[in-house]
């Protein structure tokens, strides 16, 4: 009666679903590689919730320019929060107990990612300042933003642009270099910024002139790691909701 019933069709049938479920089982276990076991609000301190099926065992990356990466025990984020819930009921809103823009709370947050540059395929630093990416030049009929003012939402210029920072694997531009009065500078990442070449000036909405004077800056002048580029961009994220405090605020 079974070999009636049952033929390669029906074989390669069940083998699919047997794959399937295997594909569906690995999957949710590498999507516990990082951030497991859960931890839970502080009224339950000490439970942590893992979940089926278990997180997968530590696994080394080998990465193109020779750097290991060890991702073990769900590779935990150890740093203080910044914040504080405003009740004691779970799961209840954090509210910032410094400033949040630089704390990395909220849409400010940022990922701890290696500080090291991200590199090109020949092993070069990817995103660079115009005055050292041989080769690279501002397209001659787009306005220029070297010179120009950076204002911010407030309408208060905050500094001049310095130089432009361009991606040498993408062709595109990343950052402006604006130079604040005192001499220091710090990297206003394009999609932030809104160039008017008419007036000569860059209005930036994200936060006010005296925001730029706490951005994060690099620890090299010709280069940005990848952790330096979440938290500079974390920052600006950020002032859409912390520059101002009406903007924490109900809309209606």
């Amino acid at each position: 009666m079974i070999a009636n019933t049952f033929d390669l069709a029906s074989l390669l049938l069940y083998v699919f679903w047997a794959f399937f479920a295997g594909l569906i089982w690995y999957l949710h276990r590498e999507n516990k590689r990082e951030g497991y076991p859960l931890d839970t609000d502080s009224y339950r301190s000490g439970l942590s919730v893992v979940g089926f099926p278990a997180p997968p065992p530590s696994k080394t990356y080998r990465m193109l320019h020779g750097e290991d990466i060890l991702v073990a025990d769900g590779r935990p984020d150890r740093r203080p929060v910044m914040a504080a819930p405003l009740a004691a009921w779970p799961g209840a809103p954090l509210e910032p107990t410094g400033n949040p823009m630089v704390d990395g709370v909220g849409p400010a947050a940022y990922a701890e990612r290696a500080d090291h540059a991200d590199m090109t395929f020949e092993g070069l630093p990817k995103i660079v300042p115009l005055r050292v990416a041989e080769g690279f030049y501002l397209e001659s009929r787009d306005p220029d933003p070297r010179g120009m003012q950076v204002k911010g939402d407030d309408g208060l210029v905050a500094g001049t642009v310095k130089d432009c920072w361009v991606d040498r694997s993408e062709y595109i531009m990343r950052y402006y270099e604006v130079e604040l009065p005192g001499g220091r500078t710090v990297l206003l990442p394009s999609n932030f910024a809104r160039v008017d070449g008419g007036k000569r000036e860059i209005r930036v909405k994200a936060v006010f002139a005296k925001h730029f004077a706490d951005a994060p800056t690099t620890k090299d002048a010709n280069s940005i790691t990848l952790l330096e580029e979440d938290r500079i961009c974390g920052y600006f994220g950020g002032g859409y909701l912390y520059a101002h405090p009406s903007r924490a605020e109900p809309i209606l």
